[in-house]
């Protein structure tokens, strides 16, 4: 079955499930499209218009979630969600069919248990925190898998009890795709004989209140035989612990946090990711975002600064238009493009400006 087909049966199959008395389906999704213009985008200095694959403002998706009673105040639910490049109209996540949500499991007021591919506990602890998100410009550029931050063949589990939420994920075979990119590093463990190859752990705290919240953290990935990234080994490991915070003042709101990476492979590599931004929305139909963010790799001169202002004009609940500025400043040798996926020219700085409409149903 190919992916039209498939996404077919399943448009099919949610529209006759809505009317079961005990079970709810719901069709939803958001598409987010722009035109950028960034400088510097290859060692002779030349700049690029185009029109982005990853994301605009937010990363475009098509998805289905529902739940059923089951008595008792227990459910059964789901979710599939696919990730869709608007610009030529593919799949995204290594080219996997619901590559943003693929799971099935159970509800009830202990919290809810999840089997299949999900976002784990770093994506989550740094959703509300991170004022930008995952723009065109954010610190998604400085770290790849953080927009990314999912795991196949897990097993999660969250719990939400008043201001306390917590949570966990643990994965047999972190990656199954081989398509290349941040999102399929072709890590697919399950191997017999080898029991930490490919294997993930996550985990977080989070204390959240009308008015302010924090969270922390754990995110430990293994390598395995042929996987991406230089973690070839089962003993190899690439390590993020993070601390993030925001509060709510009136029509502002403040946000940062601090990300700290260590990868032990074959070489060893320390970083640390900091960002902090604001948000204010107007009386009216705007909304104006702006954040400064800095990877630093340790032991090495590498450093990149990048700032970011992001205006919002909301067109209705669910239509809106949108710009982005970025400007990265790399040093010592850094690469980093402004973009995420994008390309800059090594040790260049780069400026870019995007201009979209996002429309959510």
């Amino acid at each position: 079955m190919n992916h039209t087909t498939a996404v077919a049966a399943l448009l099919a199959a949610g529209c006759c499930c809505t009317g079961a008395q005990a079970q709810q389906v719901t069709m939803y999704g958001l598409l987010d499209l722009g035109v950028a213009y960034t400088t510097n985008a290859n060692a002779g200095g030349d700049s690029v218009f185009k029109m982005p694959s990853l994301t605009a403002s937010l990363p475009s998706r098509i998805g289905f979630r529902g739940s059923e009673e089951l008595g008792g105040g227990t459910q059964a639910i789901f979710a599939l969600e696919t990730g869709i490049g608007a610009d030529t109209g593919t799949t995204g996540q290594g080219n996997r069919l619901f590559g943003r949500a693929a799971w099935v499991g159970l509800k009830n007021h202990y919290g809810q248990l999840m089997l299949g591919r999900q976002v784990n506990m770093t994506f989550l602890a740094t959703a509300k925190a991170d004022i930008i998100g995952p723009n065109i410009f954010s610190i998604s550029s400085l770290d790849l898998y953080l927009p990314n931050a999912r795991s196949d063949n897990a097993i999660g589990y969250l719990g939400v009890f008043k201001e306390l939420t917590v949570g966990a994920t643990y994965s047999f075979g972190r990656d199954a795709s081989s398509a290349g990119g941040p999102a399929a590093t072709g890590c697919a463990g399950e191997v017999a004989g080898n029991a930490r190859a490919c294997r993930q752990v996550t985990g977080m705290l989070a204390w959240d209140t009308k008015t302010w919240g924090a969270s922390a953290s754990y995110d430990q990935l293994r390598g395995g035989p042929g996987a991406a990234n230089g973690l070839t080994r089962a003993a190899d490991t690439d390590r993020r612990i993070s601390l993030n915070g925001y509060a709510v003042l009136g029509p502002a709101k403040i946000g940062g946090g601090a990300i700290e990476r260590s990868i032990d492979a074959a070489s060893a590599t320390r970083q640390g990711l900091y960002y902090l931004g604001a948000a204010y929305t107007f009386d009216g139909p705007w909304q104006l975002d702006a954040q400064l963010s800095r990877l630093d790799v340790r032991h090495t001169a590498r450093v990149s600064n990048l700032a970011v202002l992001r205006a919002t004009y909301h067109l209705s609940r669910r239509s809106a238009v949108h710009a982005s500025l970025g400007r990265i400043q790399n040093r010592g040798g850094a690469a980093i493009a402004l973009d995420a996926g994008g390309t800059v020219g090594a040790g260049l700085n780069q400026s870019g400006v995007l201009v979209g409409v996002r429309h959510m149903f």
